[in-house]
């Protein structure tokens, strides 16, 4: 199993969710308005009045054998509108309960 972390502009929530539906995802938690930075030259998202929208972020766990195809996924929605903001990273699971 693999988690994977996805943040976001707001603007990509139906996107990303319907992503992870089609790639057999089904479960995930996510956090409202989050704020930051990316650190590859896209614009801060901190809600403030100079910097007014925020992000979204979803903690999802998958089967590994769908992992490449949700990250890929997510890659090409990123290049879609890159200023935006779409970052995803993934860590192997060892143990659940």
């Amino acid at each position: 199993m693999t988690g994977i972390f996805i943040a976001y502009n707001q603007a990509y929530y139906e996107e990303v969710i319907e992503l992870l539906e089609q790639h057999h995802t089904k479960g995930f938690t996510r956090w409202n308005e989050i704020s930051g930075r990316g650190s590859r030259g896209g614009e801060p998202h901190y809600g403030s009045h100079t910097w007014p929208t925020f992000n979204d972020a979803i903690l999802t766990f998958v089967e590994d054998e769908f992992v490449d195809e949700i990250l890929d996924a997510l890659h090409e929605l990123d290049l879609v509108t890159e200023k935006l903001g779409l970052r995803a990273f993934s860590w192997k699971i060892d143990k659940t309960i």
